[in-house]
């Protein structure tokens, strides 16, 4: 039964996070009571040491080392992440556990920019921005930030100066990324 409106994408490392705001979408506008989103990434491990040496991206010392000064790329993961997804109502109606509540998703195109691995302060801005008004909440709610932290320098780095501007005067803000614990899932970062 798990066929019915069921499809894949492909948005790189923000895949599963597509999938949860198409999967979100779908629950909001009653078109699905349920809904299943994440993301896979078994993908060949040749083709992914070939792309990302290619890219320069990969870890000369084999170390995950999101925002650490001597962060030297990624090191690529295998993985799957899955959510359930219910409307908050009809899951505490049922009695279900709820781990956790999705209160607002952002989405950003960078369009073309100067290469695959620099993405764009002003789309990680806007998308930051986008999520924190859909959820009715303000950076300063937040006490908690999960990066998508790689490890490379110039994402490490734009992903700095996009939460410096969205997150300004904020003080102890915690910052983390699980990539130091598993390394880079990919298509399955979001999920993770």
């Amino acid at each position: 039964g798990l066929g019915a409106g069921a499809y894949c994408l492909d948005a790189a490392c923000a895949s599963s996070l597509y999938a949860l705001k198409l999967a979100c979408d779908r629950l909001h506008d009653r078109t699905a009571d349920v809904m299943l989103a994440g993301g896979v990434n078994a993908a060949d491990d040749l083709f992914i040491h070939v792309g990302f040496s290619a890219l320069q991206a990969l870890s000369k010392t084999g170390r995950s080392r999101p925002f650490h000064r001597e962060a030297d790329g990624l090191l690529p993961a295998e993985g799957a992440g899955v959510v359930v997804l219910k409307r908050l109502a009809d899951a505490i109606a049922s009695g279900d556990r709820i781990l956790g509540v999705v209160r607002g998703i952002g989405l950003s195109n960078d369009g073309r920019g100067s290469g695959m691995l620099a993405p764009a302060e002003d789309g990680q801005v806007r998308a930051m921005r986008q999520a924190y008004e859909c959820a009715g909440l303000s950076p300063s709610d937040v006490s908690l930030v999960e990066c998508h932290a790689t490890g490379t320098v110039v994402g490490d780095r734009t992903e700095l100066q996009s939460m410096r501007r969205v997150f300004e005067g904020a003080r102890g803000l915690p910052i983390g990324s699980l990539k130091s614990n598993m390394g880079h899932l990919i298509t399955a970062s979001g999920a993770a």
